[in-house]
């Protein structure tokens, strides 16, 4: 096992969780990890960046709505388009939503100057997979097809996420590329979740998933359960994105992992697939800090440097 260094933010954070008492997600009933997810985005969230225009459209998907919310960073001039980021947000695909992320796709909009739409998907067990897969690939093919509403170009349009959102992320080129499109140009992925399968033992599962460092294994299995309906796989690749087979072609990502993070590895042998399929890929593992970083980045500086490389990265790719 590797030496575990907290950086002193990090560590007075999970001194005061442990301070608090509270249950750990998984003896939590959904409504709780829900607040508690709000109220924590409400208190440790980054700073919100003011930006030209914010507003929210609904779009149709299989048997609903869904909310995108969609950022944009400057006033552009006449015939000027910008990159799109599609967001989608953490939260194991039972919490989070548009308001819990908003700040973190206010900072992709002002600092990777692009048009962010954060996604506000069906959540578990309300709905369960594949809802939340069909959901982002309707704001997917819609964000592409309004692409000229928006004033956004169809030809830099990258997704993101973090956590659970970084699973769908990692679906939807999977989808793109096996439906012809839309095209994705590149995948910003945060800590992601990408091995569902129960049980998982990697190095960094059996390390970090004790519960010392805000998540815990019995969490990730705990939110499985309640994404998965009966009969369902977690070996199946839209569920466990980790294990789809042919990785040629896909667009070219930038993922960050934090170091005490049960999920950690997942990033990372993801990083080195796409690599060995002969994807350009940049892998960052912030060592010192925990996953949902960046979320908490309004009080743990590391968070910040994270979601600032995120962003550059973004920039870089797209401009």
């Amino acid at each position: 096992m590797s030496t575990v260094v907290i950086d002193p933010a990090t560590s007075a954070f999970l001194e005061m969780v442990r301070a608090t008492g509270g249950k750990p997600f998984h003896e939590l009933s959904v409504e709780e990890i829900r607040g508690m997810i709000t109220e924590s985005s409400r208190q440790l969230a980054p700073a919100t960046e003011e930006l030209h225009d914010v507003r929210d459209q609904r779009i149709p998907v299989d048997g609903g709505e869904i909310t995108l919310r969609i950022f944009t960073p400057r006033a552009l001039t006449a015939g000027e388009t910008l990159p799109m980021v599609l967001y989608f947000h953490g939260g194991g695909f039972v919490a989070g939503d548009i308001d819990t992320h908003d700040a973190i796709a206010r900072y992709l909009s002002r600092h990777a100057d692009a048009i962010a739409i954060s996604v506000d998907y069906r959540r578990s067990p309300e709905y369960r997979y594949p809802t939340q897969i069909n959901d982002a690939y309707a704001a997917l093919t819609w964000v592409a097809e309004h692409a000229s509403e928006l004033r956004g170009d169809p030809g830099r349009i990258a997704v993101a996420g973090d956590s659970a959102g970084g699973t769908l992320s990692v679906v939807m080129t999977q989808l793109a590329a096996e439906r012809g499109g839309p095209r994705i140009a590149f995948q910003a992925l945060i800590y992601p979740w990408l091995d569902l399968r129960p049980g998982t033992s990697s190095p960094s599962r059996l390390q970090f998933g004790g519960g010392e460092y805000f998540l815990a294994n019995p969490d990730l299995e705990y939110m499985l359960t309640l994404y998965l309906p009966d009969g369902a796989s977690s070996t199946d690749s839209r569920v466990s994105p980790l294990l789809y087979e042919d990785l040629a072609g896909m667009p070219p990502a930038v993922i960050m992992n934090a170091g005490c993070d049960p999920v950690c590895d997942d990033g990372k042998m993801y990083a080195d697939r796409l690599a060995a399929a002969g994807v350009p890929v940049q892998h960052h593992c912030f060592e010192t800090t925990i996953h949902a970083c960046v979320s908490f980045a309004g009080i743990i500086p590391t968070g910040l440097e994270a979601l600032s490389f995120i962003a550059s990265r973004i920039r870089a790719a797209l401009h």
